[in-house]
């Protein structure tokens, strides 16, 4: 079985090929056929099973010939590096085409993107919150779409995206071809797929989502304060090659990153506080090697393609199963294979025993030989949440106090300019009184013209001072 089963266009079958695509994963086979055909689409499909070339591939062969000049497709996804992702699938695609993509989202400046709306890229891959910022102006207008793609359903349905889905599909055209693709299907995401699909052909609907078939699973039962020094165990090894690691909060991915760092780790982390630049850069330095292990929180878990990566590490284990399948799935993808390691403190047992039942088996448990599982490590790895609570509030009041001196200084400075206003004031009105002195600038004086009285005796030679006319 191969790609040119699809009869899909000969400059795209270049692309695939160049992309080192030799066969179609099983979703690819499954949905390409109907959606090449212009079929609705609602496919489950786990995470790394190929499905953006499932949607990608119609899509592009669909618009071959078609006119430029206007936006044509617009996936929407639910994080921005899952949409740059896509959109270098697509730049990758159609390399040897005259097709462009743009990928629309938040944390970068709207100018360019205003320009791919002016301009009508072929392909749009955007997320929600940005895509309705440009659909405040005027210029943002996709009355031409003819395929909608809702890519990771369920994961906007976790981010709280669902409202905003509703509000964008009410600026987009009714008539349109809509794929539709989530790793699992909840209540809430079959309702939305009822609004939005017209007769679906239906992909792996009934599979229960489950980790890739070639991804080794194990768990490490460790204290919770241990967890650090067995990673950087396991790294000293060198049995790791390159390690997603996910961490609960953006706190401890933070705390990590900086003990692995001390220890000379090439790392960086990920997460929703720090900004565009830095997100791209930290994957960009993880993907060309520069960084041996890259720290993230689940805003990750959907949106980093990594080839050939050899590890995921689950620090924490993830509150819902379906977080658990996200985050190992980042490894053996395309029917490659990877190890996906759980750290498991004792506190964390209830969230490892629904995930084995989640994938329906028991997972392996691994001692590491030589590590010590009693030594306490020489600093606590992440300040209580009481104590980061207590140092905040004090260093608010620390501020607040700082603001409060500086503002009476400056009180105090207005009302000493005031004083001294007033006491200049005064001194003027003084001046001005009847017998002080005169203040009038000095120069020649306007000639009198009054007679001069001159004295009797000698001194009337003496010409007046003010009485001679000249």
């Amino acid at each position: 079985m191969s790609f040119s089963q699809f009869e899909l266009h000969p400059d795209l079958l270049r692309g695939v090929k160049e992309m080192g695509f030799t066969r179609p994963t099983p979703i690819q086979s499954d949905a390409i056929p109907p959606a090449l055909a212009g079929r609705d689409l609602l496919a489950c499909a786990m995470t790394g099973s190929g499905k953006t070339a499932a949607f990608l591939l119609p899509i592009l062969h669909h618009l071959m010939g078609k006119k430029r000049g206007t936006t044509r497709a617009l996936v929407i996804t639910p994080t921005r590096e899952l949409a740059a992702q896509i959109d270098e699938h697509a730049r990758e695609l159609t390399v040897h085409t005259a097709l462009s993509s743009a990928a629309v989202f938040g944390g970068v400046a709207m100018g360019p993107q205003e320009h791919a709306f002016r301009t009508g890229v072929d392909v749009m891959i955007a997320t929600p919150g940005r895509l309705l910022d440009h659909f405040r102006f005027p210029y943002a207008k996709l009355e031409h779409l003819e395929v909608l793609v809702l890519d990771e359903a369920d994961r906007m349905l976790d981010m709280g995206f669902l409202p905003d889905i509703r509000r964008v599909l009410k600026h987009l055209p009714h008539r349109r071809q809509t794929l539709f693709f989530s790793a699992t299907m909840p209540p809430p995401i079959a309702q939305l797929s009822r609004e939005m699909l017209k007769n679906p052909f239906t992909v792996n609907i009934e599979r229960q989502a489950a980790p890739a078939v070639g991804i080794t699973q194990a768990v490490y039962p460790v204290a919770q304060n241990l967890k650090a020094p067995l990673l950087l165990e396991l790294l000293k090894r060198g049995d790791i090659k390159n390690v997603l690691v996910f961490t609960r909060t953006k706190h401890r991915a933070n705390r990590l990153a900086e003990t692995l760092a001390k220890k000379g780790v090439d790392c960086e982390r990920i997460h929703g506080n720090r900004s565009q630049a830095q997100r791209t850069e930290a994957l960009a330095g993880f993907k060309n090697g520069r960084y041996r292990v890259l720290v993230a929180t689940d805003i990750a878990a959907r949106g980093i393609d990594v080839e050939a990566l050899s590890h995921v590490v689950n620090f924490d284990v993830p509150h819902v199963p379906e977080d658990y399948i996200h985050r190992v799935g980042r490894t053996a993808r395309a029917e490659m294979t990877g190890d996906a390691f759980t750290f498991v403190a004792p506190e964390e047992a209830t969230d490892l025993a629904a995930i084995e039942r989640a994938i329906g088996r028991g997972l392996p448990r691994i001692t590491v030989p030589g590590f010590d599982y009693a030594k306490a490590p020489a600093e606590r790895f992440e300040v209580p949440i009481a104590e980061r609570i207590a140092a905040i509030r004090a260093r608010k009041a620390e501020e607040r106090r700082r603001a409060k001196e500086k503002a009476e200084r400056r009180i105090a400075h207005q009302a000493a300019e005031e004083a001294r206003r007033r006491e200049k004031g005064e001194r003027s009105a003084r001046s001005g009184r009847p017998g002080a002195p005169s203040h009038r600038p000095a120069g020649p004086a306007a000639p009198s013209h009054r007679p001069v009285a001159r004295p009797a005796g000698p001194a009337a030679a003496v010409t007046p001072r003010w009485g001679r006319r000249g």
